[in-house]
């Protein structure tokens, strides 16, 4: 007698329940670990911060949207940084979300909640979601796209194109790689009997009205600041002919593929490898996929990443692997699809173990590294760096010296990023006194209301950097300042270079 698994039959009776818990519970997990180990957020997250701080159409970094969300996440949070963490965690339930909608009207609720429960397999929906930028915001925009265009196309409607038109213009006012995936959207129309039928109607050209409007503010300040987001266009034909660059093409598709090594271990386990022939196994039918949605599936699921490819190519840079979850938003989907009319799954016990573990082990790791890393290699974290200490001595310092709030902190992005959100006045970060790094900032206003620089010592002197020094030539270093990282472990006190540059 086959014994079946509780999960099983919750997956059989309950699907929605099940993709809540799983989508649930890999939020809570990844929003718990930074929250609590982290005394510094990772990555760029102080530069987001930063540009959202100004309230900007548009930046050297790119289009605003992702910057403006996190502000908000930020001062909804009351100026803690475990507003932006939930919002990067909420971006991939509402990925998931959109995924298991899509699967829904595809292929039945019990394979939607399959191919979500895939996902949490496929590294880039982990541990880079806790660096909050542009790439996390497309994810969720980029799934939600592609479930209004699978609506729009296949069923028809009013809201489903303007939803489209929603989704996409925030997705291109989020990151010019939204681009991509428009082209591949007017494409797919375009090459599609039901795509081209829909044409004549005037929803799909409302949706891309709306889409544009989105966008006008950007494109205004494009045109003002004379900045050019595709630049690197006028210089294709040159490539083309004159050199390829196929090994960062051919890196990206294998790092690519390396983080679907956790999906590829679920199916391998549950698809019942080396199982026997007689092996018990539970079985999972659904009505066949049409031939329309098969091919939407299949195209928007492995056309992006050879998109991404032929560029990393062109253009000999491969994109980073943590920028890469809108390529792979319809991976789940398109296992289960592929996986044809009925699903057997073998090893249930083993599988929901190997499945807890690719939730579990991943943030276990991260925690392990953060608190034993410092002790036992000595390795200096930048999430371990006292972010709010350092914020709350220099505002202070500056008060006290000045008599007025502290408007500008300079230097590089991570120490004096660190000091720019965690101060409570909230200052303008001056990266390197640059105005091209920082082009909200005149020189001007720096002298007029003063500043704080502050950089990482290297010497016992606090000699400060020569972009510093270039910047500030008239600045009088201080003797460094030591602070204790949150988990000291063998390491050194970090010292902090820093300046007070008075008002004129």
């Amino acid at each position: 007698m086959m014994h079946v698994s509780l999960i099983v039959e919750a997956l059989r009776a309950h699907p929605r329940l099940m993709f809540w818990c799983a989508a649930l519970a890999q939020a809570a997990v990844w929003t718990l670990v930074p929250a609590l180990f982290y005394a510094a957020p990772p990555g760029d997250v102080p530069l987001v911060l930063a540009v959202g701080r100004e309230w900007l159409a548009g930046s050297p970094y790119g289009p605003p949207l992702a910057y403006w969300v996190a502000e908000i996440a930020f001062s909804v949070a009351g100026d803690h940084i475990v507003g932006v963490y939930l919002l990067s965690q909420l971006c991939v339930v509402a990925t998931y979300w959109a995924v298991f909608s899509l699967g829904r009207r595809i292929a039945g609720t019990a394979y939607a909640a399959m191919a979500v429960l895939l996902m949490v397999g496929i590294s880039v929906f982990t541990v880079p979601t806790i660096e909050f930028g542009p790439s996390v915001l497309a994810m969720p925009l980029s799934a939600l796209t592609l479930l209004f265009a699978y609506r729009a196309i296949a069923e028809g409607g009013h809201l489903p194109w303007l939803a489209l038109g929603v989704t996409l213009g925030a997705l291109v006012l989020t990151t010019y790689a939204g681009l991509v995936l428009l082209a591949l959207i007017i494409v797919f129309i375009a090459a599609s009997r039901r795509g081209r039928a829909r044409l004549g109607a005037i929803d799909p050209w409302a949706a891309a009205l709306i889409a544009a409007l989105i966008n006008v503010p950007h494109v205004i300040w494009l045109e003002r600041s004379g900045a050019d987001p595709l630049s690197m266009i006028s210089a294709l034909p040159g490539m083309i002919v004159a050199e390829q660059r196929p090994i960062a093409g051919l890196e990206f598709i294998a790092r690519l593929i390396a983080s679907h090594a956790g999906l590829v271990v679920l199916l391998l386990v549950a698809g019942g490898l080396f199982a026997g022939a007689g092996a018990d196994a539970a079985t999972f039918a659904r009505a066949p996929v049409g031939r329309f949605a098969r091919r939407f599936v299949y195209v928007f699921a492995l056309a992006p990443a050879f998109v991404a490819m032929l560029l990393a190519m062109l253009f000999g840079r491969a994109t980073p692997i943590s920028a890469a979850g809108p390529l792979v938003v319809l991976s789940g989907l398109a296992i289960v699809v592929a996986a044809g009319n009925a699903i057997r799954l073998y090893r249930q016990r083993t599988s929901a173990l190997v499945w807890l573990g690719l939730l579990l082990v991943p943030p276990a790791a991260v925690v392990a590294a953060t608190v034993t890393l410092p002790w036992t290699a000595a390795v200096d974290l930048d999430v371990s760096k006292p972010a709010a200490d350092m914020g709350a001595f220099f505002t202070e310092t500056f008060r006290r010296r000045i008599g007025r709030p502290l408007l500008f902190v300079a230097g590089d992005v991570r120490t004096a990023g660190l000091v720019a959100f965690t101060s409570p006045d909230r200052p303008h970060l001056f990266i390197n006194g640059s105005g091209e790094r920082a082009p909200w900032i005149s020189e001007d206003a720096v002298r007029r209301n003063g500043a704080v620089v502050v950089w990482t010592a290297t010497d016992a002197a606090g000699t400060p950097p020569e972009a510093l020094k270039a910047a500030f030539p008239d600045m009088v270093p201080e003797v460094p300042r030591s602070f204790s990282r949150s988990i000291q472990g063998r390491l050194p006190l970090l010292r902090i270079g820093w300046a007070v540059i008075r008002p004129n």
